[in-house]
C-alpha cells in the first residue's frame, strides 16, 4: 500500500511546466512562422513545409486558459495554409500565415500581461 501511495503522491505533485517553457513555445511558435513567411518569399515550398510543422510542433507546448481556443484555431490556419502552398495557392498560403502570426502574437501578449 505504501508503495502505491507513493505512486500516486508522485503523479499528483508533479510539478506543472515551467513559465519559461511556456513562453519559449509561444516564442518557438511564432519564429517558426516567420521562417515560413521568409521561406514563401524565396519560393522554398519544402522550407515551408518544414517551418509551419515546426510551428504546429511548438504550439502544442503553449498551454494558457485564456487562450487555449485561440490557439486552436490559430493550428487551423497554420494547417490551412500548409494546404494551400501544398495546393499551389501562394496568396491564400500566406494570408493563412499572417493571420496566424497576428493570432499568436496577441496570444503571447496575453501571456506576457499575465504573467509579469
Amino acid at each position: 500500500m505504501a508503495a502505491f501511495m507513493a505512486v500516486v503522491s508522485s503523479a499528483a505533485f508533479a510539478a506543472p511546466k515551467g513559465e519559461a517553457e511556456v513562453k519559449a513555445a509561444i516564442e518557438n511558435t511564432i519564429s517558426s512562422i516567420t521562417a515560413a513567411q521568409a521561406a514563401s518569399k524565396a519560393g522554398d515550398l519544402s522550407g515551408i513545409s518544414k517551418a509551419i510543422g515546426d510551428a504546429r510542433q511548438a504550439q502544442k507546448e503553449f498551454r494558457f486558459e485564456g487562450t487555449e481556443r485561440q490557439r486552436q484555431k490559430a493550428n487551423d490556419k497554420l494547417r490551412v495554409a500548409r494546404e494551400a502552398f501544398e495546393a499551389g495557392d501562394t496568396a491564400a498560403g500566406d494570408a493563412g500565415l499572417a493571420e496566424a502570426l497576428k493570432s499568436f502574437t496577441e496570444m503571447k501578449a496575453t501571456y506576457d500581461a499575465t504573467h509579469k
